[in-house]
């Protein structure tokens, strides 16, 4: 599955929820930098689809809020 999202570094905490302009916005307590937000994403997500986290993609947008990512195994 292929999943367009919005991600928000600095959060109170960890979730999946809401949307806007056709992205799914997931919110992490990670900051935005080296790559922390990216792996906290990953966990988020795989926890949230029931799947591991290396089977969480991040194909476009690896330095930007808005990504495209592929979840394996749905």
């Amino acid at each position: 599955m292929i999943l367009n999202i919005r991600v928000r570094p600095n959060a109170k905490q960890n979730k999946v929820g809401g949307e806007i302009a056709g992205r799914l916005i997931v919110l992490v307590q990670a900051p935005a930098i080296d790559g922390k937000a990216n792996e906290a994403v990953a966990k988020v997500l795989a926890d949230h689809f029931e799947v591991r986290a290396r089977d969480v993609k991040v194909l476009r947008g690896e330095t930007n809020r808005d990504k495209t990512v592929e979840i394996l195994g749905i």
